[in-house]
């Protein structure tokens, strides 16, 4: 111990790992103000330089966060505090706040399982067996093609977020800023101090980022932007063809910036992709099968241009190698066989969702939700209404965990709503918050 400052160390790694341990035993708490350079140096005799040092590792890890002459301070989120941990205590209560798709619209896996624990009894994939099953491949290209996806290769990775990371990893570096919606992903926005890197707020509405916003973060040195193409998480926006055009436009102005693209809502959506990729030299596009078949499978397909695509799939194989064959098998049975309907499956989350949002609106509460599985609703008092709700029984989520910068708002998830409950939703919603007058997003 130093003082008030639970801070120790003779070295950059030990001054730094002092503060880590402090701030996961919560004895640095969120906000916290670290001690000047100087006076930090000074008090465990060493140079301003090593404290110095120190203070970037911690930045890089996102632990902490520098504001000029404001000094130094804990992240008001740091990386060890994930933002899924932002919620609510639903016992008791109807769940709508985890995000989960509708267990009823999955796929028995048991018959694809078997499928492909057969081909691996035949044929065992041992070292050196290519990263990408072929079928997956071909299934998931020709899927893009449909959709009008540019050309490139494929890659498999373990859900989205970490398709999302190993992109965000093989082009930027720590200090580099992200353009990221908001509201947006909590995960996504986890990820990114986690990484080292500056998450930028660009605001959203019903058709996607906001053009203007994006071309601001841009000219302000966001060397990468993340955007949801459709199903958005948690405000349910789609990208439109007007504002498809009307970004591709601002992307052809920063052709050095790394595009994200998310899919994740593909097989549970009717909404038409409208994908962005090729005004810029460096893009990638994932799509996810968590929310079609299950969030188990831990399994998304990504592509994108080659050198980006090299770059993820080189470093993959330095780590895990590939994702694990009986899983590609599995999915691609999935494919092959058709065993979701994905028109069926959207049309019952459709339903669900714009049932709720119109009645909500009846009542005087601004909704957004123009596909997937999530309604947002903007709210003047985002604790006050989470609470509220939860002792008329409902659990939501609350906006905190997907905002940076946006007005307060909650999260509905309507999976587990029977079409005979969205009266009752609305109706407490409207108790709890009341009509919101802007109904504004970001």
């Amino acid at each position: 111990m130093l003082g008030e400052y639970p801070i120790a160390g003779r070295r950059a790694a030990e001054i730094a790992a002092s503060v880590e341990r402090a701030v996961g035993a919560g004895e640095l708490p969120p906000g916290q103000l670290l001690p000047p350079l100087r006076e930090l140096a000074e008090r465990l005799g060493v140079n301003p330089h090593t404290v110095a040092a120190a203070y970037r590792v911690l930045r890089e890890r996102g632990v902490i966060e520098t504001a000029g002459r404001r000094g130094s301070r804990v992240r008001s989120r740091p990386s060890s505090t994930p933002r899924e941990w932002i919620g609510v205590d639903a016992a008791g209560a109807r769940d709508l706040s985890s995000g989960n798709p509708d267990p009823a619209l999955l796929p028995a896996l048991g018959a694809p399982l078997a499928a492909a624990a057969a081909r691996a009894a035949e044929r065992p994939t041992l070292y050196g067996a290519p990263d990408v099953v072929p079928e997956v491949a071909e299934l998931a290209r020709a899927a893009l093609d449909a959709d009008g996806v540019p050309p490139g290769p494929v890659a498999v990775t373990s859900g989205s977020l970490d398709a999302i990371e190993r992109v965000l990893a093989a082009h930027l570096r720590p200090g580099d800023a992200v353009a990221v919606e908001d509201p947006g992903w909590g995960s996504l926005l986890d990820l990114i101090p986690a990484l080292g890197l500056r998450a930028v707020p660009v605001g959203v509405d019903d058709d996607g980022p906001l053009p203007e916003r994006v071309e601001h973060a841009l000219a302000q040195g966001a060397r990468a932007l993340v955007v949801t193409d459709r199903a958005q998480n948690p405000t349910g926006a789609a990208v439109s063809a007007t504002r498809a055009h009307e970004l591709r436009g601002v992307l052809a102005g920063h052709p050095d910036v790394l595009l994200i693209e998310d899919d994740h809502g593909h097989g549970i959506v009717d909404v038409p992709l409208r994908p962005l990729a090729g005004g810029t030299d460096h893009w990638a596009l994932v799509r996810s099968t968590a929310k079609a078949y299950g969030p188990d499978l831990r399994l998304a397909v990504l592509t994108g241009d080659a050198v980006t695509l090299d770059r993820v799939r080189g470093r993959q194989r330095l780590g895990p190698g590939w994702v694990s064959h009986l899983l590609q098998d599995a999915v691609a049975w999935l494919w092959r066989t058709g065993a979701v309907d994905p028109a069926a499956v959207a049309a019952s989350y459709d339903t669900r969702r714009a049932a709720l949002v119109r009645a909500l609106r009846e009542r005087g509460i601004a909704a957004h939700g123009r596909g997937g599985m999530n309604v947002w609703v903007p709210v003047p008092d985002e604790t006050g209404a989470v609470a509220r709700l939860l002792a008329a029984g409902w659990a939501v989520a609350p906006g905190a965990r997907f905002r940076v910068a946006s007005p307060p708002g909650v999260r509905l998830t309507v999976s587990p709503l029977a079409a005979d409950e969205i009266g009752a939703v609305a109706d407490a919603v409207a108790a709890a918050v009341g009509a919101t007058p802007s109904g504004r997003l970001g």
